[in-house]
């Protein structure tokens, strides 16, 4: 299949779209084999004619207003047309709320999309875990947690005191984790992984705690859902690829520029701008043995051109 992101010419493209634009036969030099992936809310002809023209097998899908129904017809179509549905965004979930009512509504919630990923035939489902916010905690260059790595109990934030922000991170690795073990047998039933995710929310932000938190679990059905530009204001992207290694079961790519004079220390930027190290990143990538989908999470560029930047991040070349 010709798609369009071959049909590029070197010639006149962005700077970070130049290079090498040729999929698998770029890829020689790594064992690993990734596969490019858009995100989009459903699945309709006019998606999987996009899909189709410019180079991607697969498809992440994140409306969660589908019904059941829908899902399973979406799933036909992608049999159909030979396109994978490779993962169900199912989002952000309150599983450490003060409330207790609003823990039950959000463990409810995240049943009923792990059933909605079934139908759509995902073998995987985005969780968010939890968040934090309206509390006095660290800058993310502050970040120094120490932490006990049997019982996940953080001790210290950073060299200052942050106690209700230790005390928050606790609460929610507790409450996440009480969540997501009741969730457990359902997506086993349904054959399911559940894929957490950090999204700036303020938690397990350095990658070996993240990397203890995902091990806790010790199962099949629970991973770690990596998107590499998250976390960069934290730690380097190649670091969280090396400590979460054989956990991640499917990765977001997106870029990001650090700026530390800025009141977030950064800023998501159009891929090729930022100061991710994308070399780094395959590598890292290589050294952990994943093979698998990468969706595509990010804006500024045609889905065309993000097709030929992801054919050169798969080939170590961007």
């Amino acid at each position: 299949m010709v798609t369009g992101a071959l049909a590029f010419a070197a010639a006149g493209l962005p700077r970070a779209v130049r290079g090498a634009s040729c999929g698998a036969a770029c890829a020689g030099s790594f064992k690993t084999v990734l596969k490019k992936a858009l995100i989009r809310p459903r699945l309709t002809p006019e998606v999987v004619k996009v899909l189709k023209d410019n180079g991607y097998p697969g498809v992440e899908l994140q409306d969660k207003k589908v019904t059941e129904a829908e899902a399973r017809a979406a799933r036909r179509l992608a049999e159909d047309e030979g396109v994978r549905i490779h993962s169900f965004m199912g989002g952000w979930f309150e599983f450490n709320a003060k409330d207790p009512a609003k823990r039950r509504e959000a463990i409810d919630l995240a049943k009923h999309n792990l059933h909605l990923a079934a139908a759509y035939g995902a073998p995987v489902i985005l969780i968010v875990p939890g968040r934090v916010g309206g509390i006095k905690m660290p800058k993310p260059s502050e970040f120094k947690l120490a932490f006990d790595p049997k019982t996940l109990t953080l001790v210290r934030a950073a060299d200052a005191d942050y106690p209700e922000y230790v005390q928050a991170q606790n609460d929610a690795t507790k409450y996440a984790q009480d969540a997501v073990w009741e969730l457990v047998p359902l997506a086993a039933e349904l054959g399911v992984v559940i894929g957490l995710e950090n999204v700036w929310n303020n938690l397990w932000v350095k990658p070996d705690f993240a990397a203890a938190f995902i091990r806790s679990f010790k199962v099949a059905t629970v991973k770690a859902y990596l998107d590499l530009g998250n976390h960069e204001r934290y730690a380097p992207s190649a670091e969280w690829v090396d400590a979460l290694s054989d956990q991640i079961v499917k990765l977001h790519i997106k870029d990001f520029k650090v700026d530390r004079a800025l009141e977030r220390e950064g800023t998501f930027v159009r891929i090729g701008d930022g100061t991710i190290d994308f070399k780094a990143v395959r590598r890292a990538i290589e050294r952990v043995g994943y093979s698998g989908w990468v969706s595509i999470e990010s804006s500024g560029w045609t889905d065309a051109e993000h097709s030929a930047i992801m054919d050169r991040f798969f080939a170590g070349t961007l």
